[in-house]
């Protein structure tokens, strides 16, 4: 399996799209990149940019992206609205596919002491790829930002990892790492009091606030604020006070499963000198950061947030608890955004998230529940939300059979061309029949007599829909394992050796086009027990589609296991051919019994 990986560097320009243009033409110009998304900002006047590849290739269009920025953007005559401290800003490099996150703290390292040595401008590592403990947080690494830059470098402990420890007033520094997928997600309020976002965004943040009392509605910061004294220990949470340090972390641990001294070390607070310091209030979520902002070309005050671990916190969690906070306020949540991509699997949690507060399936094509979560967060309400565009990772179907209409695909199993033929067919039976099942069942959610059953009935359907798109693209598959099996007999025939290797390549393709349709078999097996199960559990109004679903798949079985036989013995290979013949006769008699019992009861619920 490649490895694949994603750049999402952040360049500090957003208005003029010449500039934007040229830095991303030159992403393009490296082979086996692909740019996914770029987001111009033009009231924070920055840039997010999204490519992919193979670590290699991702590295070399990172480090020529950074250079024409560094030729392009000139910082001394920079002004935004979001924390910058460079040209090119942040570059972060996260794990995709088949890579891991030491891969890319290694491409992060790379790409660095490239900049450093080959641009000169200074370099600090974050997040995964950090030299120290202490630069792995972003806001800290860029604390100071742009203007207070140049006395940054010249304290020793802010040399950075590679590159010059000067002021370079046209490209400033740029932070270089390796993250998880992080989702730059915004909230839009119906209002343009910037007073109101951060009020929500400072309650859902990880790092929390500082604890106030007394006048804290509705803007929490008009408050008093509490302090740590000598002898006094306040819990940022209640109204618990603690006569040192340490009961206080043995109370919070009890009450929050939490560390305190780490939560107070994360905030840059030394437990062990507290006193006269601000308490600090816990945030709803971890691996959320937040920030609120007016955006001028909207016209609304803006929850700005990255979900540094969507696994953990996702776009869902943020918006409900948004939602909530805002109308506590008299405020309302006018819709969302997502700044860049976002990964199938986000939209996945979020649209069974919704799909779950509905009381609706969530066993439906996994297109249907990314549209639910689109609508449901409201990702269109200052841009259209193209799926297609920005969801990254979308399941495809990818196979051309499969992608034909119903009458191409019957036209091109119907000419004088062996495949696709019996196989593909038997995969398409039993992909049916596995949609069948998922149907009868949500048909089944929602109805009133089978809300006790709602847990029972989504995890069939959402089997049913997995099984269902094995079997799609095992439609193709078996057409492409045939197909193997036509390359060797093919190929050239003139001498001993080139007969040898001929031989070899026509039995190693029989062995594939016996596994494919053994697989399908197996997989359409599987089917009838998702019937059987529907049928027990589901609408009977719907009971005969229980009982088709069980007939295609029994034809799946049949059909592919047919493949299998007229395949074997031209692998040659006496063993494979034992261990494969012995599995056949069990897969025809149980699917032909347990096809036999569910028609059985099918009729039964007829009065036959």
């Amino acid at each position: 399996m490649k490895k694949i990986i994603e750049c999402v560097p952040n360049f500090s320009e957003g208005r003029d799209l010449g500039i934007i243009r040229q830095i991303t033409e030159t992403i393009e110009t490296v082979q086996g990149v692909q740019l996914l998304d770029v987001d111009p900002g033009e009231s924070t006047n920055r840039t997010v940019v999204t490519f992919i590849g193979e670590p290699e290739a991702v590295a070399e269009a990172a480090f020529r992206a950074v250079q024409k920025a560094a030729d392009l953007i000139d910082m001394s005559k920079h002004s935004g609205e979001h924390a910058r401290f460079g040209a090119t800003d942040v570059c972060p490099f996260v794990p995709v596919a088949g890579a891991t996150m030491e891969d890319c703290a290694q491409v992060a390292r790379e790409v660095g002491r490239r900049i450093g040595e080959e641009l000169g401008i200074p370099v600090y590592l974050y997040e995964n790829a950090a030299s120290t403990p202490e630069r792995r947080n972003l806001a800290t690494v860029r604390s100071g930002e742009y203007e207070g830059l140049e006395k940054k470098l010249a304290k020793p402990e802010w040399k950075p990892d590679f590159g010059p420890a000067e002021f370079n007033a046209r490209s400033g520094a740029t932070a270089v790492g390796a993250r998880e997928f992080l989702i730059a997600y915004n909230i839009n309020l119906n209002t343009t009091d910037r007073r109101y976002a951060n009020e929500i965004a400072y309650e859902i943040r990880e790092r929390g606030r500082w604890k106030r009392q007394g006048n804290t509605s509705p803007f929490y910061y008009k408050g008093e604020m509490v302090y740590f004294e000598d002898g006094r220990f306040p819990d940022g949470n209640s109204d618990f006070v603690a006569s040192s340090f340490d009961e206080l972390a043995v109370f919070y641990a009890q009450e929050y499963g939490g560390d305190l001294r780490k939560r107070y070390e994360s905030i840059g607070l030394d437990p062990d000198n507290l006193s006269g310091r601000p308490v600090y209030k816990d945030g709803l979520f971890t691996e959320l950061k937040a920030i609120g902002w007016v955006v001028e070309d909207f016209q609304c005050a803006q929850i700005s947030i990255n979900l540094t671990n969507y696994k953990v916190t996702s776009m869902h969690h943020a918006l409900d608890a948004s939602r909530r906070l805002a109308a506590e306020r008299g405020i309302v949540i006018t819709g969302s955004e997502v700044v860049g991509v976002v990964p199938f699997d986000a939209m996945l949690q979020s649209g069974r998230h919704y799909l779950q507060g509905m009381m609706k399936s969530t066993g439906i094509p996994a297109r249907d529940i990314v549209t639910t979560a689109a609508q449901s967060l409201g990702l269109s309400d200052v841009a259209e939300f193209d799926i297609d565009k920005k969801v990254i990772g979308m399941p495809k179907q990818e196979g051309p059979l499969v992608n034909m209409t119903v009458s191409e695909f019957v036209d091109e199993v119907s000419r004088d061309t062996p495949a696709p033929g019996g196989g593909s067919i038997a995969a398409l039976a039993g992909a049916i029949g596995s949609a069948l099942a998922s149907m009868v069942v949500n048909l089944s959610v929602g109805k009133g007599e089978y809300d006790a059953q709602y847990n029972d009935l989504c995890e069939l359907a959402e089997k049913a829909q997995a099984v269902k798109d094995k079997l799609l693209r095992a439609v193709d598959e078996d057409t492409e394992a045939f197909n193997e099996v036509i390359a060797g007999i093919r190929m050239p025939k003139d001498t001993e050796e080139q007969l040898a290797v001929r031989s070899v390549a026509i039995r190693a393709g029989y062995k594939t086009a016996a596994e494919v349709p053994l697989e399908t078999a197996k997989l359409c097996r599987e089917v009838l027990d998702l019937c059987q199960r529907a049928a027990d559990i589901g609408n009977e109004a719907v009971m005969s589609d229980a009982g088709v679903g069980a007939l295609m798949a029994y034809a799946g079985v049949q059909g592919a296991l047919h493949n299998v036989r007229i395949n074997l013995p031209h692998t040659k290979d006496p063993d494979f051919i034992e261990q494969v013949s012995s599995e056949l006769g069990v897969l025809l008699d149980e699917s032909g019994a347990l096809c036999g019992r569910i028609q059985d009861q099918v009729l039964l619920s007829f009065g036959s």
